[in-house]
């Protein structure tokens, strides 16, 4: 059986001394992390073990010698080769650099103390970056190595071997310790002074971003708010219900408990970045707004706009209630239909002109909600939308109703006709006699929906239609919202920046293939694709619409059922 030695390139170059590492036996490998140089002391590098398996709970142990090429060293390479018996565990790998030659050779001394000297052939050694390896995520579900699960499940125990073994490389030349260890930072550790005062000034960022919340969190769950009709129209709002996002998301964000897992800092990191964005993208669309009174223009406009939009109504009604596209309808109640409509078209405009005055200064006050971001600015003109046009949507409801009505019945009739009913405690169709006066009159009302319906089908259809544009444009505004609250910009920034640290396998090339020596082979890693890096670190995000398929939206347009475009349930998609 092949025995694989994952060994890390840092340590090409290092003096003589003993190889850190630990052994693999289920997968028949060895992954070695540091060497320990001369002059050690047996005793002290194994109490240095002892506290590394404390601290990290790896079972690491000395898993072989590394010998390097120099002259006059005979004796110290004996001296590494009679370690094994005070380093027991496991075989004993010698590994060792000739002068002159490239790469280096490896033996292999079994736990019974037998020397195996022509090995070479049984034996792979892979080198590794360990700085990359350390700081890479491996996502195996994403990747898989030599098409087997065994190698899966080996590499998965080699990258959380390394970054595990964060406590082995804190040590560096600098140090005063029993002896010197090389490993990918024992030339300096790696740090950054921007970094370490951004951790310094989040600790107080953090607390009054907290403290903040929790005074939010008790206002909302304060009884005058937790009231119905409060409760109602909050959960319809789009600003009420961005502002909770936005809430739950910083109190994710500030939490003072340490981040562990790498699924749990990407998140964070990403809503951070959305953070940033998203108040960016607000300032800016309020420089904009207040800039050479624009925002007081917009105001000039809407009015007109809202007017422009009834008297189309109006016409659109006068249409409707002649002969449109030369159909005839029931003119009896096409004029009831059309005088009801206009009645409330006469009502919207008479409450729009009531609050003309005002609404210059309502836009002036509500153009600051982009301070918070553009997400609630967005939120709120989507609220403005619905309320300019919350005619259009009673239109809608009053044309759906009927419609529905007319459906149910005409079904129900049409079963009386077959000899059916529908049984409401077993949810089925069953057979049913009916006398001849429940037939006569089922007949007479079959024949006046029937008769009836294509002056309904004709307002719903119009003002159905009507509805689905204003949806639609709403719909814009909550796929940008959307976008800004669910893209993870810090993990796409990372896998453009430093695409090893989001890894979805790895991939071998040949540094050395002589028929006397090891197999030496270069491990890279191959970073995620842009899609599956969407697929794993997407924010959690809430839709602000059912996600209905089309069939199922077709059968609701067909059957008369509502469209709602509020949120219906606070739940979570991913």
């Amino acid at each position: 059986m092949v025995l694989k030695i994952f060994f890390p390139q840092c340590c090409v170059q290092a003096e003589s001394g003993l190889l850190i590492g630990r052994w693999l036996p289920k997968h028949n490998s060895a992954v070695v992390l540091a060497v320990v140089h001369f002059p050690f002391i047996p005793c002290q590098v194994k109490q240095y073990l002892c506290q590394l398996k404390n601290l990290i709970k790896l079972e690491l142990a000395i898993v072989g010698s590394w010998s390097k090429a120099v002259k006059g060293q005979e004796k110290q390479d004996s001296f590494l080769e009679d370690l094994c018996t005070i380093f027991p565990q496991g075989d004993w790998l010698q590994m060792y650099s000739e002068k002159g030659k490239r790469g280096f050779d490896c033996r292999v001394i079994p736990r019974n103390g037998t020397k195996t000297m022509n090995n070479d052939k049984n034996v792979v050694i892979i080198h590794y970056d360990q700085r990359k390896v350390m700081l890479s995520q491996l996502h195996p579900e994403d990747g898989l190595v030599l098409g087997s699960r065994t190698n899966v499940s080996e590499l998965t125990m080699v990258f959380q071997t390394v970054s595990q073994s964060q406590e082995l490389f804190h040590s560096d030349k600098y140090d005063e310790g029993p002896f010197k260890v090389t490993h990918w930072q024992s030339e300096g550790r790696e740090a950054s002074i921007i970094i370490e005062l951004c951790k310094q000034a989040s600790v107080p960022v953090c607390f009054v971003i907290n403290c903040f919340l929790t005074v939010w969190f008790w206002m909302c769950k304060s009884r005058i708010l937790n009231l119905w009709p409060a409760r109602f129209v909050s959960s319809k709002l789009s600003t009420c219900v961005q502002l909770n996002h936005r809430a739950e998301q910083l109190q994710i964000m500030s939490s003072p408990r340490k981040t562990s897992e790498h699924l749990e800092f990407m998140r964070k990191g990403n809503i951070f970045l959305s953070f940033l964005i998203d108040l960016a993208l607000g300032l800016l669309l309020i420089s904009w707004l207040y800039r050479e009174n624009r925002i007081a223009r917009l105001a000039d406009m809407l009015v007109p706009a809202a007017d422009r939009v009834a008297e189309e109504l109006q016409q659109l009604l006068q249409w409707l209630m002649g002969a449109p596209a030369g159909l005839k309808m029931n003119r009896a109640l096409d004029q009831v239909l059309g005088r009801f409509f206009l009645y409330h078209i006469h009502l919207w405009i008479s409450y729009i002109h009531l609050m003309s005055p005002f609404i210059g200064m309502i836009l002036w006050y509500l153009g600051l909600s982009a301070c918070l971001g553009l997400t609630i600015a967005l939120s709120v003109f989507s609220d403005i939308v619905a309320l300019l046009t919350f005619h259009i949507y009673c239109f809608y409801v009053y044309g759906a109703r009927l419609y529905c009505l007319k459906i149910y019945g005409l079904s129900s009739l049409w079963r009386l006709f077959r000899g059916k009913k529908w049984n409401v405690l077993r949810q089925r169709v069953d057979s049913c006699s009916y006398d001849l006066d429940q037939l006569f009159i089922g007949t007479l009302l079959f024949t006046i929906l029937l008769f009836l319906l294509p002056t309904t089908v004709l307002y719903y259809l119009v003002f159905t239609l009507l509805r689905l544009l204003v949806v639609l444009f709403q719909g814009l505004f909550h796929l940008c919202m959307d976008l800004i609250n669910s893209f993870p910009l810090f993990a796409v920034g990372m896998r453009i920046f430093r695409p090893y640290r989001l890894a979805a396998g790895v991939k071998f090339r040949i540094l050395q293939n002589d028929k006397e020596r090891p197999l030496h082979l270069l491990m890279e890693i191959n970073p995620l694709t842009f899609s599956a890096v969407l697929k794993w670190y997407r924010i959690p995000t809430y839709s602000c619409y059912p996600k209905d398929s089309w069939g199922a939206l077709c059968k609701k347009l067909f059957i008369g059922e509502l469209i709602y475009p509020w949120k219906t349930k606070h739940t979570k998609t991913d």
